[in-house]
């Protein structure tokens, strides 16, 4: 069984971890960034579910974890194909030229 102090390690990591794909989300213009930065936050949420889950020692987390990688699969098949349509009517990913959505 880990220790408190392994616990708070781990927890702190997926902390640090959703907290660097918010501001990465908030910062970049780039789409396959901010995407990017969506999945690091996941991963983030993913860490802290299993972490407290061990602590906890029940299996509900890891369910929960199994559930948003399911999510987090679906979300990369359909959010590439919107990045690659967008790509191909706008010729570019920035999400500042794309704020009006005309057809």
């Amino acid at each position: 069984m880990l220790d408190i102090s392994m616990q708070n390690f781990f927890i702190l990591t997926g902390l640090m971890l959703f907290s660097i794909g918010m501001i990465g989300f908030l910062i970049r213009r780039n789409l396959i960034i901010c995407f990017m930065c969506i999945e690091l936050m996941l991963n983030g949420v993913n860490l802290v579910f299993i972490a407290f889950s061990h602590y906890l020692q029940s299996v509900i987390g890891f369910m929960y974890v199994l559930f948003v990688m399911a999510i987090a699969a679906a979300e990369v098949s359909i959010g590439l194909a919107i990045i690659l349509m967008v790509f191909r009517l706008k010729a570019s990913v920035d999400m500042d030229e794309l704020n009006t959505m005309k057809g």
